[in-house]
């Protein structure tokens, strides 16, 4: 321990010297991959690449162009909102886990003395050896801390990044392999998935998580030991399944395994290797593929989160190869999910299963409903696809899915967060643990709370989006800009964006008008320029900017009735994009954060009264008034009591409703 501790010590050392200059040109991971993929030397060398990088940049020129491109996190800042909340209480979650103790099995099956005992739950054997997931938890650990520093510039994420990497370079030496695992019976697992033997687990879900985290050390946080041990691991598992016949890479693949084909077309991206891009399309599960792009909905019985991942990496072999397949699988995956498939919170899905759309009623009051790890991973599809074709529809639905269901699965008071947020009227939220409950939501988790800035703001050559209404600010360097948005949303439907220039700068602003808003007023320094009636589409602003610039977007925020698909007599309510939850009774403090998952609907299953609403949909929403304070509401019951409503995101420590099943008329 005490080597260990002098390695951080020298490591937070270096890692200050060298701050300065990492934020002075940082680059986020969309906006890195796609300097990598634009074939421009001149903008890899600004990244700080060497000369082996940038011609590996050209070499590996993208054979398809997003229209529109990310803006560095660092050049976010986030104002106060509950966004800001949860980010902070997850960066203090991350500096309170030990990287030692994610590490303890890695160096155990490397031959090497572990530093400090392994964490409970997932990370631990035998109880969980059936699920093969030990591991997992430090893949997700990386990418969250290289987001954490990216975000926010503090040197000790990217010291923890740098420290679990050389730990891991230790492991492949010890091991004499690039693969680095912390399954309790080793290589031998993975091994024996690859001969195409029965086993227990799903080892390339698992060492996905790791590809992904020394990814996003490498790219998010510049460091250069996560690349080193990213291009063993990767050249490993080149190797490993060299001699694998198609018709066996695909049965292999009927096992769940995360985004590796994904995780393979950013390393052609990164490197301009031939064999990655192979691979990437071999990671490419075929029997999910072909009928998704023909448009042919095979999704009933499905483990949902084994697919979700699988589609986002056709989307960006898509962008590597140029194929039209995978695009054309990839979108109508997402309009078939986020249709007739969707919760009015964003999530779907029955105990991780996607069911028949018209049996609906059946599953709709699970307590296993909408895996939060769905809900994370369709956020990724939607904005690689936003990215792509900037659609109102992507935008509308990020919005709807990034309140209802990722900031409405955090814990605001420990920092934990949800598996499944079930709709089971009387239930509650469940959180994990902080250190025996390492769930995959758990990883997940870790992440979505520091990359809220990621999608607010895009751009292209003269044209600004403004994806999401939280208050923020934002450089954009390109044009020596500086804005402000100043809002209370979604308290109140408006936003204003304040211009901050030297000189007058010509720009193309592009606000949303939501699909959700009857219509949408634009100000300019208080006079007005236009309303726009047509819900769901961008509305742009040409003109040239001068400092001090404001510009106001006013919206019209109605409450309303949301059936589920297949049943109309069962609804939500909604006010605009924010699910409006019948918030409950309390439930015994601390009696929320449990240890383990399967146990969903039983943990604190004692009787509540949950009131019966009566009528018609479009008159219950009607009904609905809002209270004197902040996003609170209230419905009269069928018994005339009113039954108080609030955003199902602040639901926390209670019992909730959020669908109500109504009477026959």
């Amino acid at each position: 321990m005490v080597t260990a501790r002098h390695s951080l010590v020298s490591l937070i050392n270096s890692d200050e010297r060298q701050m300065a200059a990492m934020t002075e040109r940082p680059f986020d991971l969309a906006t890195s991959r796609r300097a990598f993929l634009a074939g421009s030397s001149a903008v890899a060398l600004i990244c700080g690449l060497d000369d082996a990088r940038a011609a590996a940049a050209e070499k590996s020129a993208p054979a398809v162009r997003s229209r529109l491109s990310a803006f560095n996190m660092f050049d976010i800042t986030l104002l106060d909102s509950p966004f800001l909340h949860a980010q902070r209480m997850t960066e203090a979650y991350l500096l309170r886990l030990s990287p030692d103790r994610m590490l303890h099995n890695f160096r155990k099956n490397a031959g090497l003395q572990p530093k400090a005992p392994v964490y409970g739950g997932w990370e631990s054997e035998p109880l969980w050896e059936d699920i093969n997931c030990h591991g997992h938890t430090l893949g997700h650990y990386l990418s969250a801390c290289a987001m954490a520093f990216r975000a926010t510039g503090r040197a000790e994420y990217r010291t923890r990044v740098d420290y679990i990497a050389t730990e891991l370079a230790a492991c492949q030496k010890a091991a004499g392999s690039g693969l680095v695992c912390a399954f309790p019976k080793g290589a031998a697992l993975v091994m024996a998935h690859l001969r195409g033997e029965p086993i227990t687990g799903v080892p390339w879900y698992t060492l996905h998580k790791v590809y992904a985290g020394l990814r996003d050390g490498a790219e998010l946080a510049g460091s250069s030991k996560a690349r080193q041990v990213l291009l063993a691991l990767a050249d490993w598992g080149v190797v490993a399944t060299r001699d694998l016949s198609d018709e066996a890479f695909e049965a292999m693949l009927e096992t769940e395994h995360g985004g590796m084909n994904e995780i393979y077309a950013d390393l052609y991206a990164m490197t301009g290797k031939a064999e990655y891009r192979m691979l990437a399309e071999r990671f490419s599960h075929k029997a999910i593929l072909r009928p998704l792009a023909r448009e042919r909905d095979n999704l009933d019985g499905l483990h949902a989160n084994t697919q979700v991942p699988k589609i986002v990496g056709f989307q960006r072999v898509h962008e590597v190869t140029g194929s039209a397949e995978y695009h054309r699988a990839a979108e109508f995956f997402w309009r078939t999910v986020t249709g007739a498939r969707s919760f009015a919170t964003g999530g779907h899905g029955d105990n991780e299963h996607f069911f028949p759309v018209a049996d609906g009623a059946a599953h709709v009051f699970s307590a296993k409903g909408s895996e939060t790890c769905c809900q994370h991973n369709m956020l990724k599809l939607t904005r690689a696809l936003f990215m792509a074709e900037p659609k109102a529809e992507y935008a509308d639905y990020y919005e709807g899915t990034l309140y209802n269901g990722i900031l409405a699965s955090q814990d605001p008071d420990s920092g934990m967060a949800t598996y499944f947020q079930g709709a089971r009227p009387g239930y509650m939220k469940l959180y994990h643990t902080p250190e025996d409950s390492f769930w995959c939501c758990t990883g997940t988790g870790m992440e979505n709370h520091v990359k809220y800035r990621d999608s607010i703001y895009f751009h292209d050559g003269d044209g600004l989006w403004v994806n999401l209404f939280i208050p923020s600010a934002l450089k954009w360097r390109a044009k020596g800009v500086e804005l402000t948005q100043e809002t209370a949303f979604p308290e109140m439907p408006q936003t204003t964006l304040v211009w901050k220039c030297a000189r007058p700068v010509s720009a193309t602003l592009n606000l949303r008008h939501p699909g959700w808003s009857r219509s949408a007023t634009v100000l300019v320094n208080g006079a007005e320029i236009l309303t726009s009636t047509e819900p769901g589409r961008f509305v742009p602003i040409s003109r040239e900017w001068r400092n001090g610039d404001q510009v106001t977007l006013v919206l019209a925020m109605e409450t309303h009735a949301q059936p589920l698909t297949a049943a109309d007599d069962i609804v939500a309510f909604k006010h605009g994009p924010i699910v409006l939850a019948g918030a409950l009774d309390p439930v015994a403090a601390g009696s929320d954060i449990v240890v383990n998952e399967r146990m969903y609907g039983s943990y604190n299953d004692a009787p509540t009264t949950v009131p019966q609403l009566a009528g018609n949909p479009g008159n219950l929403a009607r009904a609905v008034r809002r209270r004197d304070h902040g996003l609170e509401f209230e419905l009269p019951a069928a018994d005339g009591a009113p039954v108080r409503l609030v955003p199902y995101f602040r639901i926390a420590h209670q019992r909730y409703a959020t669908y109500w099943k109504l009477p026959a008329s």
